[in-house]
C-alpha cells in the first residue's frame, strides 16, 4: 500500500470516527436536555404548589371540600373523578379495542380492512373538544332520555348496583365522561393491538389452526401471549391518554366538587378542575391548589407508567 492510499485511508477514518463523535453527543444532548425538561417541570410543579401544600398538609388529599370564598380546599374529588372515569373507559375500551383487533387481522376480508383501519386512525385525529360538543349535545340528551332511566329501573333493587346507578337522569356525569374517554383512547388501543398482532409469525397460527384450533383458540393461546408487551403497552398508553384528557371530559362530567356513589351523578376530575379554575384563580392559596392538582396528576401517572414497566420488565423476565 502506497503512502498516499495509507493517507487517504487514514482521512476516511477520521471522518468516521468525527461523524461518530457527533451523532453520541447529539444523542447524548438530546437524553440529557429530556432529563432537564422533566425535571424542570416537577421543580416547577413542586414550587408552585408549595403555599397550598403548606397551608393544608396531607389533608389536601384527603378532604373534598373545595370553596375559594372561603380558601378552603381538597384535592380527593378530582382524584376519585380521574381515577373512576378512567376506569370506566378502559373497562369499556380495551376489550372493545381488542376484539376490532382481532376482527381486521383474523376475520375481516381483504378488501375491508383498510377503510376500517383508515376508520379507526381517523378517530385519534380528531380534536378532543369535538367530542366533548358531541358528547354534551348528542350523548348526553340520549343517555338521559334513553340509557340511564333503564339503567336506574333496571338496577333499582340490586343491592350495590343500586348505589351506582342512582338518583335522576342528569345526562351528564361520571358515566357519561367515561364513555366519552372510551371513545377517545378506543383508537390507540386498537391500532397498537392491530399492529402487534399482524407481527405474529404466520408459521405459529398455521401450526395453532392444524392443530384443530379454532379461531378463538389461536386468538387466546397463540396471538395474545405472544403480543402480550405490546398490548399491555397500547393498555397503558391509552390509559395515560385518559388520566390527562381536559375539554372532553370538562364538557360532559358535570364539573362539581362532590364524591358520590353514583356514576350518573355530576363530578370533576382534576384536569377539568384545572381548565374550568385556572384563569378565576385569585389568591396565592387558590393557585397554589390548582397547581398542586397538576402535581398529582403527574405523580398518578408516573405512578401508572412506572407500574407499567415494571409489569413488562416481569413478563419479559418470565418468557426469557
Amino acid at each position: 500500500m502506497s503512502a498516499q492510499d495509507a493517507a487517504d485511508r487514514a482521512r476516511a477514518l477520521g471522518k468516521l470516527r468525527l461523524g461518530d463523535v457527533i451523532f453520541r453527543s447529539v444523542t447524548r444532548i438530546a437524553a440529557i436536555m429530556v432529563l432537564a425538561l422533566l425535571g424542570g417541570v416537577i421543580v416547577a410543579l413542586v414550587i408552585g404548589a408549595m403555599p397550598a401544600l403548606q397551608a393544608f398538609g396531607f389533608s389536601f388529599l384527603t378532604t373534598q371540600s373545595w370553596n375559594p370564598v372561603t380558601e378552603q380546599f381538597g384535592a380527593l374529588a378530582p382524584i376519585y373523578g380521574t381515577l373512576v372515569t378512567s376506569l370506566i373507559a378502559m373497562v369499556i375500551a380495551v376489550p372493545f379495542g381488542l376484539l376490532i383487533a382481532l376482527f381486521l387481522t383474523e376475520l375481516c376480508p381483504k378488501w375491508l380492512r383498510r377503510p376500517i383501519g383508515v376508520a379507526v386512525e381517523l378517530l385519534a385525529g380528531i380534536p378532543s373538544i369535538i367530542y366533548g360538543i358531541w358528547g354534551l349535545f348528542v350523548l348526553a340528551p340520549f343517555l338521559q332520555v334513553h340509557v340511564q332511566p333503564a339503567l336506574i329501573s333496571a338496577f333499582g333493587s340490586v343491592p350495590v348496583l343500586s348505589s351506582l346507578f342512582a338518583g335522576p337522569p342528569y345526562g351528564i356525569g361520571v358515566l357519561t365522561a367515561g364513555l366519552i374517554l372510551a371513545i377517545i383512547v378506543l383508537p390507540f388501543i386498537t391500532s397498537i393491538s392491530r399492529d402487534v398482532f399482524e407481527a405474529v409469525p404466520p408459521v405459529l397460527k398455521e401450526a395453532a389452526y392444524g392443530l384443530g384450533c379454532s379461531t378463538w383458540e389461536v386468538m387466546r393461546h397463540v396471538v395474545l401471549p405472544y403480543t402480550r408487551v405490546g398490548v399491555i403497552g397500547g393498555v397503558m398508553l391509552g390509559l395515560g391518554r385518559a388520566l390527562g384528557e381536559t375539554m372532553a371530559v370538562t364538557f360532559v362530567i358535570g364539573n362539581a366538587h362532590r364524591i358520590t356513589a353514583s356514576l350518573l351523578a355530576p363530578g370533576t376530575t382534576i384536569s377539568a378542575s384545572i381548565a374550568n379554575e385556572f384563569t378565576e384563580a385569585i389568591g396565592e392559596v387558590y393557585t397554589a391548589s390548582l397547581i398542586a392538582l397538576g402535581l398529582i396528576l403527574f405523580v398518578i401517572t408516573l405512578i401508572v407508567l412506572a407500574a407499567a414497566r415494571y409489569m413488562l420488565l416481569r413478563i419479559e423476565r418470565r418468557i426469557g
